[in-house]
This record gives structure tokens, sequence and C-alpha cells, in this order.
């Protein structure tokens, strides 16, 4: 961004950030863990839009843990280091940087490491702080904390005092509760009880807001947003006297007319200029 700022390019960037999941109370508990699981573990949780963590009540979080743990057995068997359906982090050290974010909280699934196989199990932290690394920086790995609030007017004061994410998550079987959390929260993309199919459908903007970036694309969004829209006018030479009342010496009357065709016009529902 320095550098193109040097040359007044303008940029589009997708920057990331801490992808907020809320959970509530009444939810149906294990669809919510099978799609926050795919979502966070896809690729060792090596992707910009997988939920960076959970937020609930206590009581919602020991309703969840058992569900997560049983689609993580589901989806990766008994030992995940030996399905090829679970992956690897993508170097040494990103490897040993996720790795020291599990000395934060307390592991309540997974938890096991294998720095010769790049291999971090599918863990789930509970009782992590916010002042802490896990819940300060992006992790983009497979470490999903809990991170628990009184209710759902805490999670939204909460989130809403961090940096605007990339995207936000909310689960619930009240639409109301999904909708509250969508008008309450400022994120680039957001999703309703589910994660990441956002990134998958053309048809919706993909980018971020504030810290996590700006510009949208996909699809037509793509296109728009890397085009040059330029306004372009070709008159004929004939009709000069339209002209006239640009042109000096200025009278009233030339104001009028001038006023009279700039003037926005509302009508009903349209506007007319």
């Amino acid at each position: 961004m320095t550098a193109a700022a040097r040359h007044l390019t303008p940029l589009t960037l997708e920057l990331g950030g801490k992808s907020p999941c809320y959970v509530d109370s009444c939810c149906d508990f294990q669809n919510a863990a099978n799609r926050i699981v795919w979502a966070k573990f896809f690729n060792s949780g090596q992707t910009c839009l997988a939920p960076d963590y959970v937020i609930c009540t206590a009581d919602t979080r020991e309703r969840l843990i058992p569900c997560l743990r049983q689609a993580i057995h589901c989806f990766y068997g008994c030992n995940p280091q030996a399905s090829p359906d679970y992956g690897r982090m993508i170097n040494d050290e990103h490897f040993r940087r996720v790795r020291a974010l599990l000395d934060y909280g307390q592991v309540a699934i997974g938890g096991e490491t294998d720095e010769s196989d790049r291999y971090i199990a599918p863990t789930v932290l509970v009782n992590v702080k916010e002042c802490e690394p896990i819940m300060q920086q992006e992790i983009l790995g497979p470490v999903l904390p809990i991170f628990t609030v009184a209710g759902l007017d805490e999670a939204i004061q909460y989130i809403n005092c961090q940096d605007r994410p990339l995207a936000a998550y909310a689960f619930s079987c009240h639409r109301q509760v999904v909708n509250r959390v969508l008008a309450c929260l400022s994120s680039g993309g957001f999703c309703g009880n589910d994660c990441f199919i956002p990134a998958f459908l053309l048809s919706l903007p993909h980018g971020g807001i504030g810290c996590s970036g700006f510009g949208k694309i996909h699809g037509k969004f793509s296109f728009d947003t890397f085009t040059h829209q330029r306004g372009c006018l070709i008159r004929c030479m004939g009709l000069e006297a339209l002209n006239s009342v640009r042109y000096p010496p200025y009278t009233e009357r030339k104001l009028k007319m001038l006023k009279f065709g700039t003037d926005i016009r509302r009508w009903n529902p349209c506007t007319l200029l």
C-alpha cells in the first residue's frame, strides 16, 4: 500500500482479522458444531475466513464442546494425524507460532503436536483471556478458543470493541438473534447459521472493511473493482442555441432556467435529475 501510494495507484486489499462466531443458547448444537469444525479446521485453519473464535455463554460452551468433539471424531477419526483429510501447517515458522498459542487458556479438545510432521491436532481452548495473544492475533491455525460472555449484549459489545473482522458468524434457532448480530456488527461479510459459504457464492461480494481490508471481489464485483469507470460524453456540433443559457452575459432568467434544469425533483419513489 505504501509503494502504491507513491504512484497514486488504487488498491484492493484483503487483510483478514479475527472473525467471531457467536453461538446462541437456543441452537441445534450438533449442526452448529459440524459447520464450525468444518470451517475452522479446513486446511488446518489456514484460511482467512475461518471462524477465529467462538463467543458464547458458559452454559452454551458446555453444551457445544461435546458436539465439537463428536464432529472432529466424525470428520477426522480418533487420530486426525492419520487422516488423509486433515492438513498440516504450511512451514516450520507458522507451526511454532501456532503451537505457542496452546500455552494460553485450557485445552478442552486436542492439543497434540508433532514438529517433525508440522502437525497440530484440531484443538479447542477454554478459559482464554482477552489480553492473551490467542485473543489478540489472527490464529490462522487449527486452534479454536471459546470466549465466554454473559449474553448476547456483552458478545456484541466485545466484538464491536475489536477491529472490524473480515467475516462474522452467528448461530441460533431464533432468526431475530441472527438478525440482531447482523444489524449490530460491522464486518466485511456475514453468514448466519453457517460459516465460509459466502466465499463460494459469486453472487455475493467478498472483501473486508477497515483493518480487514477494502474493495470487493467475486464475479461482477471483481470486474467493477478492477475496472476504471470513466465518465464520457460526446455531443453534436449543432443546436448551439441550447447552450446560450450558460454563456455570458448572465441574467436572472438564465439563472432560473439553469436551476430548473439541474434541480432534483422527487415524485413518489422516483428521483429525476
